[in-house]
């Protein structure tokens, strides 16, 4: 994890290195020394040389690694006082000097180096996941999945002040507040301020790497959050964010009745003199951290939202302060661990005049992406448009057409970008005449020994199959061209009003479906093609023909599915974006929150409290009445049936291996 750290901070000080070099101030035409706090600014670390990565892969085979790493990780605790003692070290000693250099130079590929975006940053998140799934820390809870932590951001959007969390576990919270204040064009540390509290010391060790590698610092103190407070923020946070562990039941009850954090009193007592369930003990602390202006958001168990007895006693206290603001339901398995729902809660201390007495509720169980077999997430634009609800509630309507507008221009983008795209590495490419193309070729190999063929042979259908849909191919290539200069034209034309953009994007919908029908036709002629070839090797002995080049078929084969890929991929993308506008303007044609059966309900205290102040969205809510889902997409269908496959296909050979183990063990 140290190297994973190591090789993460190297690629975010490259990243803002040259910027910050061409705007360094100079004095007698010599520019300053850089210094860690311009990397401060760009929310990056400063590496002196030796702790750069580069210096250590490219260390020759003789040199000892282990000591270079060592000197490399002292470097940053002699810069960054939050991290001394912090960072693994004597580790390193314990691995081969070989082994230590594959290492590095795994962590360090060229491809890496070419890629945009924090691609390192997700590494980074995986092995941190990767931490989680193994149970390194009370089964996990120490991370919080990027998606659920980014909406909490969103949706209190930290500007200013001190940012609590008193389960920080590896500081996801910090960096995700951090990233809300980037997005504003501002400074973080110039902006907020981070305390945590955090009871394990690996994970306070992980926590400060992680705050550090972004720029970060943060005053994390060792403390069971239960008894102790060493930061007294009691009533001074302005942003408390959290996921603290679900359903404890091990709290002394003696120890914290009195405590000033539990301004509802004690949620129940066991036989045992513990608090039966935790989760109202973490609720109460949220909130009594907070100032007068404070805004809190957090992860709880969903069983809280409408627990019984003495919780709902509890629980009816802090409705009746009128505070809570927002509440958002998760689906399963969203953790890497625990396969539980849970549930976003957001209070406000200041909530405006216009949500007194109300509180929003989100039922967003049905809104995911599925990851593998066991792991859903958010994509970005289902967060968005989750959030998108949220400005409704808070009058941002500016907003909310504004993403409108903004996947109405995608979609149009990605339509040119079917005929004229550029990668990564800057090539140039045009991925639906790419294809075409592709299939001409093909088709001139096969020619020669087509013309040998009798006309009314078995391959004379499929072959007259394949000129019909080659040529709608090309007109409706032509046609789709035309089509996205129209919406285009179109597009420019409209105002960003409800009104308008709600019109457009039932507009853009032929166009949107024209780029299904495409992918369909891009498939079938593939596949019509691969079954001429078929046809030809099986039923005319193609191979055996000197004018059937197997090889270069083989070969051609590869590139016509690549650039079909391409393309389907491409085409995806316009339906996609369409299909993210048309969720929005459907539910909310006028840009302005209504009730929407199985999303979401604004609610007033009274139907709150005739619910036995449950605060469980889907009480609200309702269900969706059953009709076609217009946003049904089989694809999306079809990819989510994939990626279960291909987990149980692999779950099924870990197994297999294991029975196979058993046995050699057993002897049998």
């Amino acid at each position: 994890m140290g190297l994973v750290f190591l090789r993460h901070a190297y690629s975010r000080y490259l990243a803002v290195k040259d910027d910050i070099e061409a705007n360094l101030p100079s004095r007698g035409g010599k520019k300053r020394a850089l210094t860690k706090e311009d990397f401060s600014q760009k929310s990056a670390i400063f590496l002196r040389p030796e702790a750069q990565f580069d210096y250590l892969v490219s260390l020759p085979g003789g040199a000892d690694r282990a000591k270079a790493i060592i000197e490399a990780m002292e470097s940053i605790e002699a810069d960054y006082d939050s991290l001394r003692g912090v960072l693994p070290k004597g580790e390193y000693q314990e691995l081969d000097n070989d082994v230590l250099g594959q290492l590095l130079r795994t962590l360090n590929p060229d491809e890496l180096k070419r890629v945009s975006g924090d691609v390192f940053g997700r590494i980074y998140e995986y092995f941190l996941t990767q931490f989680a799934d193994q149970k390194a820390h009370d089964g996990g809870e120490f991370f919080t999945p990027i998606s659920i932590v980014s909406l909490i951001a969103h949706v209190l959007d930290p500007d200013r002040g001190t940012v609590l969390d008193p389960a920080c576990g590896s500081g996801g919270m910090f960096v995700q507040s951090a990233r809300i204040v980037e997005e504003h064009g501002q400074v973080p540390t110039a902006r907020l301020t981070f305390r945590g509290l955090e009871k394990n010391a690996t994970t306070i060790r992980l926590a400060k790497m992680n705050l550090a590698v972004h720029g970060l610092e943060g005053d994390i103190q060792k403390a069971i959050t239960y008894y102790e407070d060493p930061h007294e923020l009691l009533g001074q946070a302005d942003y408390v964010m959290a996921n603290p562990p679900f359903n404890v039941d091990e709290i002394d009850a003696d120890k914290v009745k009195t405590d000033p954090r539990l301004p509802f009193g004690l949620p129940g007592v066991n036989k045992k003199d513990k608090v039966s369930n935790g989760n109202y003990v973490w609720i109460s602390y949220f909130y009594s951290y907070l100032s007068e202006r404070g805004r809190a958001g957090f992860v709880m168990s969903s069983q809280a939202s409408s627990a019984g007895r003495d919780e709902a006693k509890v629980r009816q206290k802090l409705v009746e302060t009128g505070d809570v603001d927002i509440m958002i339901a998760i689906r399963s398995n969203f953790f890497y661990t625990r396969t539980v729902p849970c549930e976003l809660w957001f209070l406000n201390r200041a909530k405006p005049e216009a949500h007194q007495g109300k509180v929003l509720m989100l039922d967003a169980r049905n809104v995911y992406r599925k990851v593998t077999r066991k792991i859903y997430d958010f994509s970005p634009e289902q967060e968005q448009n989750l959030l998108a609800v949220v400005w409704l509630y808070r009058g941002q309507r500016d907003a909310f057409l504004g993403l409108v507008s903004k996947y109405v221009d995608q979609m149009l983008e990605h339509g040119y970008a079917c005929f004229e795209r550029q990668d990564d590495d800057g090539e140039v490419n045009r991925p639906l005449a790419d294809f075409v193309e592709a299939v001409d070729g093909w088709l001139e190999q096969l020619q020669p020994f087509l013309e040998t063929l009798e006309k009314g042979g078995p391959h004379a259908e499929t072959a007259a199959e394949v000129d019909k849909e080659r040529g709608l191919l090309a007109q409706d290539v032509q046609a789709f061209e035309a089509a996205v200069d129209r919406a285009t034209a179109t597009s420019e034309a409209t105002a960003d009003t409800a009104a308008g953009l709600h019109q457009l994007v039932e507009q853009l919908s032929p166009l949107a479906e024209s780029s299904r029908d495409l992918i369909k036709q891009a498939d079938l002629i593939y596949k019509l093609v691969s079954r001429l070839v078929e046809i030809c090797e099986t039923e005319h002995d193609a191979k055996a023909s000197d004018l059937w080049p197997s090889r270069d078929l083989n070969r051609t084969r590869k590139a016509v599915d690549d650039a079909r890929q391409l393309a389907v991929e491409q085409l995806k993308q316009v339906r996609y974006f369409w299909r993210q506008a048309h969720w929005l303007t459907v539910r909310f044609p006028e840009a302005e929150l209504r009730g929407v059966a199985g999303l979401v309900k604004l609610v007033d205290l009274e139907e709150i409290a005739a619910n036995d102040w449950s605060l469980t969205p889907g009480r609200y809510v309702g269900v969706a009445p059953e009709e076609v889902d217009e946003d049904f997409d089989f694809e999306e269908a079809l990819r989510e049936i994939h990626v279960e496959l291909e987990d149980l296909n692999g779950e099924a050979v870990r197994l297999a291996a294991v029975i196979r183990k058993n046995f050699l063990e057993l002897g049998v």
